[in-house]
Order: C-alpha cells, then structure tokens, then sequence
C-alpha cells in the first residue's frame, strides 16, 4: 500500500491540516504550490503534499489515513473511483459522476466517511469566462472523466450544441447518453454538424499530438486542459493555423480555489476571506518555476 503521508511534504506542525493531491503520474503538478500560496495567505498552517497512486490503491490509501488528514485533491486516473467511495456527492459530482475533491465528513476524526465533490466544472467554466471565450457551440475532444466536466461546464455557460470526438466513437456516443442526449457523438477526425464556437481537448497533453483533427476546429479557439508542457502538441497545431489556443492553468488555479472554499468553509460557493488576495497568490504560484 502506497505510503499516506505525501512524499514531498514537510513534517507535520502539531494541529496543523494535512491535505495532499493524489494521482498518476503526479510529479508535474502546481497543486501543492497553489495551495500553500492560498493558505499562506489566509495564514492557516496546513500542509499539502502530493502521492503518486492508481485507482486500485485509493480505498486502502484512505482507510490508512490518520485524524489529521483532512480534504485531498484527486486527479487521474482516480476521479471516478472516489465517486464510488464518496459516502455523500454534491450535485455536480452526482450529475458527473465524477470526484475530483475528497474532504473529511467529521475532521479530527479517524475512519471517519469522505465527502466528494467536483470543481473541475465551476473551475473550467469560470477559465473559458476569463478567457472571454464563447461556449455556445462547444465540441469536447476525448471521452474520460475530464470530458464529462468539460460537457457539463459548457452547458453551464449557455452551450446549445455541444460535440464529444473521441478515439472510439462508441464511448463517445456512451458518454452522450449517460449526459442526457442532445450531444453530438464523433470520431477523432470527424467534423461536427454545426459550427463550433469553441473546442476543449481533455487529451493527455502529450498523446494529443498525433491524434487525427479536422480541419474545421483548426480555425476555432482551442481550451486545452493540459499545461505541462506548454504549448501542448496540440496547442502547437492551433498555433500554426493561426488560431488561439489556451492553457489549462487558469482551470487549475480555479477550481483549486472552490476546492479551498470546500476544505476552509466546508461549502463550494462560500468565498474564503480576502479571496481576491488569495486567487492572486495562487495564480503567481501557478506560474513559478
């Protein structure tokens, strides 16, 4: 069983929160910098480390938990294995079926149940916003979990026609069904039925290079998940046809503000104190190296 105490954090201060990011591969993530950004400046000393960790190795990495861990942040391949273990879903992580956010039902209190929760749709939404970019036809490239919040963050934003192009059309078409119906189900290559406004990739960055794109999503504004590298392969195709492209960063920064809104205040749409102060810190350390 993969060791609950995050490799790269500090010894624990006595009363301070352990948080932490969970995931694989896991070494490239901001998260812990923009977290302790934010709870620098909301001078709370909690610690949040990061651990590299499979889906098979989530339920025995939370039952060995002590009482001082209190909320983690679950990227892949674990989204859809916290929402089986989540004792309790918000709304989005229920429509998703998604968790990206774990947080002690009870704090302080050993084995007690988990709470989960899904930012990456408030996170994506308010980064296509900050963006200034127009969601209304919306194709999302992949099919996994990342491309259910994608789907769900555009309907969020007014989206009255939406795509999914994947690699095998027949999870394409899955996924469409299990959102609703009303969605578009493609292949990689295929062009949609309308006239997009906006493409998000949910491709792993590196792996999206290669894949097959047609020629019409070329000259419309790309939203790419991934940001490490940048520009992403993919990014680079959008860039030689002359097309804007944008980094997932700003979808990183912000979702991991609502998660901070869930471990300080227990609740997603309460902001934390200075939260101006506090997303400025964050987006800075988004962008140390």
């Amino acid at each position: 069983m993969t060791d609950p105490q995050p490799s790269d954090a500090a010894p624990r201060q006595p009363g301070a929160a352990q948080l932490g990011v969970l995931g694989s591969p896991i070494s490239h993530s901001k998260s812990p910098a923009i977290h302790a950004a934010a709870y620098g400046v909301l001078g709370l000393p909690w610690q949040y480390g990061r651990t590299e960790l499979d889906a098979a190795g989530l339920e025995p990495f939370l039952a060995g938990l002590g009482p001082e861990w209190r909320g983690l942040s679950l990227t892949m391949p674990l989204k859809e294995e916290a929402a089986r273990l989540a004792a309790t879903v918000d709304p989005v992580a229920a429509a998703s079926g998604v968790v990206n956010t774990l947080v002690r039902v009870v704090p302080g209190e050993s084995g007690a149940a988990w709470a989960g929760f899904n930012t990456d749709v408030a996170g994506l939404a308010r980064a296509i916003q900050n963006a200034g970019l127009d969601a209304r036809a919306t194709v999302v490239l992949g099919a996994g979990a990342t491309a259910v919040s994608a789907v769900l963050a555009a309907r969020s934003l007014g989206a009255e026609r939406i795509a999914i192009a994947a690699r095998r059309p027949e999870a394409a078409q899955d996924l469409a069904t299990r959102l609703g119906g009303g969605i578009d189900a493609l292949a990689l290559g295929d062009a949609p039925g309308f006239a997009p406004s906006l493409v998000i990739s949910t491709l792993p960055g590196q792996a999206s290079g290669a894949v097959a794109i047609a020629d019409e999503l070329l000259s419309v504004p790309l939203f790419d998940v991934a940001y490490d590298p940048w520009p992403s392969p993919l990014a680079l195709r959008w860039d030689a046809a002359g097309t804007e492209s944008h980094a997932g960063l700003d979808m990183l920064v912000e979702q991991a503000l609502v998660q901070i809104r869930i471990f300080v205040n227990g609740d997603p749409d309460a902001p934390v104190a200075d939260e101006d102060t506090v997303l400025a810190a964050m987006r800075a350390a988004s962008v140390e190296r």
